[in-house]
């Protein structure tokens, strides 16, 4: 049975605003007033953070496999990871669309019932944005609002030398997916009678179309009275962040690659790809973990954590940022990653 399509133009940019506001209800208390106005109004308890991501199709994400739903729920929470990594908790969203006609109504519902699932699950209001038409593609532009106690964000540029580098998850599980539905994409086209194979992939698959924020961790570091002295989420690739955090404190670091997080499916399939796991670790990018350094007394609060790992140290400014191999080899870092700007980055 085909699916009813309902085109833009029925609705007008106006009438699918009000279409969208009837799924949306605001529930922060500093969320004062949402979508329906000129502006929305929101008010702060401490300190306001703020963060913007633009997504663009066929640069930041591809919807021969990529559905709308994930996509919308990905755009949020990429968001939501940046004002984490400041320490703080999101809590309002605004998000901007550049919509074509061959969108239908129904298509942009999809694609907002995974935002909004994404700001059911975080605690986060959806307080406005824009629509626009588009001749070049979907394009999704996400700005954040988080909450902080004044004086307890968390930048790049405070990290002291001495203090052990922490990252939380595993590293290069979305890179390998985003390898994976490559492959099956390239195959399909060459024969569509072919279905995608995904079986044994879930994983990887899930971390690249749906990757998590890590409000956890922030909640576990308020309540072991844990303030990281420097953190950054790894967005563009580990040793991207590595370098980023660095360079703003103006010092150096050692990273050892026997401590580098790998999850198991990321390893097996990583070989099976004919691709070095370590290199997937620290330059595939998308894993939306967050990188932070504290202090060597609090090492006994985060070692039994699984969801922790102490990866090295920060050196001073001199030593360079390097990799310790396992045969104690030294190598200088570099970022092979995702740069927006470079045409030979990693497949994105």
């Amino acid at each position: 049975m085909e699916t009813a399509r309902t085109e833009l133009s029925d609705l007008g940019e106006f009438g699918l605003i009000d279409h969208i506001q009837k799924k949306i209800k605001l529930n922060n208390d500093t969320s004062i007033l949402g979508i329906g106005d000129d502006g929305a109004v929101i008010s702060s308890k401490g300190s306001s953070i703020i963060s913007t991501d633009l997504l663009l199709e066929g640069v930041h994400f591809d919807l021969s496999y990529c559905p709308l739903k994930h996509l919308g729920y990905k755009a949020a929470v990429v968001n939501f990871s940046d004002i984490y990594a400041m320490n703080a908790f999101p809590e309002q969203l605004l998000i901007s669309l550049g919509v074509s006609n061959r969108f239908s109504v129904e298509a942009v519902d999809e694609l907002y019932s995974g935002i909004l699932l994404a700001c059911e699950r975080y605690g986060v209001d959806l307080i406005g944005g824009d629509t626009s038409s588009s001749q070049n593609g979907l394009v999704i532009s996400a700005t954040a609002f988080g909450q902080v106690k004044e004086g307890t964000e968390v930048r790049r540029s405070t990290a002291k030398e001495k203090e052990l580098i922490c990252v939380t998850g595993d590293l290069g599980a979305a890179y390998i997916g985003l390898q994976i539905l490559n492959r099956e994409k390239r195959v399909f086209k060459e024969n569509p009678n072919i279905q995608p194979n995904l079986e044994g992939y879930d994983y990887v698959v899930e971390r690249q179309l749906k990757p998590e924020a890590q409000k956890e961790l922030i909640h576990w570091l308020s309540e072991n009275e844990i303030r990281p002295t420097a953190m950054i989420d790894v967005s563009d690739g580990l040793a991207s962040e590595i370098l980023h955090l660095c360079q703003s404190s103006k010092k150096g670091a050692s990273i050892y690659i026997d401590k580098l997080p790998i999850d198991q499916e990321t390893f097996r399939v990583a070989e099976e790809l004919n691709l070095d796991p370590i290199t997937c670790a620290l330059n595939g990018g998308e894993d939306y973990e967050l990188l932070f350094t504290i202090a060597q007394k609090d090492f006994e609060k985060v070692q039994n954590q699984s969801n922790i790992s102490v990866i090295g140290h920060i050196m001073d400014e001199g030593s360079g940022a390097n990799v310790i191999s396992q045969g104690g080899q030294q190598i200088p870092l570099q970022a092979q990653g995702w740069n927006a700007f470079l045409k030979k980055d990693l497949d994105k």
